[in-house]
């Protein structure tokens, strides 16, 4: 299963973290996984070529940790909300392949 976190300050998104294969289907022919990776690498590199956000990330095989210094810009959080709602749509419809969580006001 993959497990998305996004952390949240005052309703901003400020980071965000994917672990795990979803074990939908084999390496290569998995949708899910594909999905997830797409919406939160698409979302990472509009951060920085688009809304040159100050980022920094760490990426491993099934791992991103993503964590945005300057998140309140209204491009950083236009991108980050419409990642945040892509991949809700992807654990509506694949509930048994991948878990999110939202966190609030965690530091």
């Amino acid at each position: 299963m993959t497990k998305i976190t996004i952390f949240k300050k005052n309703g901003m998104i400020y980071e965000y973290q994917v672990k795990g294969h979803s074990g939908y289907a084999e390496e290569g022919s998995d949708i899910v996984c594909s999905g997830i990776s797409t919406a939160t690498q698409m979302a990472l590199v509009g951060l920085r070529e688009v809304a040159k956000a100050n980022v920094k990330y760490d990426m491993k095989d099934a791992y991103l940790h993503v964590w945005i210094e300057n998140f309140e810009e209204e491009k950083t959080q236009t991108l980050l909300r419409a990642m945040e709602l892509t991949l809700e749509d992807i654990v509506k419809n694949y509930a048994r392949y991948a878990k999110m969580e939202v966190k609030e006001n965690v530091y």
